[in-house]
């Protein structure tokens, strides 16, 4: 689809995304949604990362791993604590793609172009978090199957079930407004994915992800209490499980879902509008 089908009413530009309203700010959405996912349908090599990151992940942690960490012959009881935990890690992986990718667009010049068209500035960035959600669910998706097949059991109900994929998604969602913020902060795609790793590296594995927190030293057991990766998947594993405390890390990881989107979201597109 091509960006010049996204129109606005005459004399607005995106200066005016005031006055634009809400059912053009959702049209010109809609627009850009669509845009991006015919790309990924004409590149679908853009999708190896969401397609194959879960099974590499989940095979290695519960092949090479999961005897060390569990037990050898106690793969299966891994695999039960291991996959809702990777499911706060599909978010996060995801979200640095999104930072790439808006970093990439500004030095091919695709959004300087949007940038000259009457649309909302918010509009363009808030699509690329829809379809980046929607790569972060099927991401998801091959993740629980590959646990389904390794043995993994949904204790749960199935609305506890459907909270913890929620919860997961929509601090996936957060996490790219950070990352967008970054994508539009530094000069190349490469210095974006170098600053994430610097990020994502200590909170992954300092968190409950993969291991249990109690075997840690006192200085990062005490790092991984306030570190949400490790509340989210808490919440999702007691979730998951049908077992557990739900509410105090489902609470702590909305909390920071809410401030994380509150401060970066702002400066995110203050950002797209001022970059040069």
């Amino acid at each position: 689809m091509s960006t010049a089908t996204i129109t606005a009413p005459i004399g607005k530009t995106g200066a005016d995304e005031g006055r634009i309203g809400l059912r053009g700010n959702l049209r010109h959405i809609g627009a850009l949604v669509r845009r991006n996912l015919v790309q990924i349908k004409n590149d679908p090599e853009t999708l190896f990362d969401v397609l194959l990151m879960p099974i590499i992940f989940i095979l290695l942690f519960v092949y090479v791993f999961g005897g060390a960490i569990a037990g050898k012959g106690n793969q299966q009881e891994y695999v039960q604590y291991l996959v809702p935990g990777m499911m706060a890690m599909m978010g996060m992986n995801v979200a640095m793609a999104v930072g790439t990718g808006v970093n990439e667009d500004f030095r091919k010049g695709v959004m300087d172009r949007f940038r000259t068209m009457p649309i909302a500035r918010s509009s363009v960035l808030i699509a690329k978090i829809v379809v980046e959600i929607l790569r972060m669910l099927l991401a998801t998706t091959i993740l629980l199957a590959m646990g389904l097949l390794l043995g993994l059991e949904i204790r749960g109900s199935l609305l506890e079930f459907a909270g913890s994929v929620l919860l997961s998604t929509v601090f996936g969602a957060a996490l790219m407004w950070i990352f967008i913020l970054l994508g539009l902060s530094v000069k190349t795609p490469q210095a974006v994915q170098g600053m994430a790793m610097l990020v994502l590296m200590p909170l992954q594995f300092g968190s409950s992800i993969f291991a249990p927190t109690t075997s840690m030293p006192g200085w990062l057991e005490g790092f991984t209490k306030v570190n949400p990766l490790s509340n989210l998947a808490d919440a999702a594993r007691a979730l998951i499980n049908g077992q557990g405390a739900v509410a105090h890390p489902a609470l702590i990881t909305l909390g920071w879902t809410v401030v994380i989107t509150a401060v970066t979201m702002p400066l995110a597109v203050r950002k797209f509008r001022s970059k040069t």
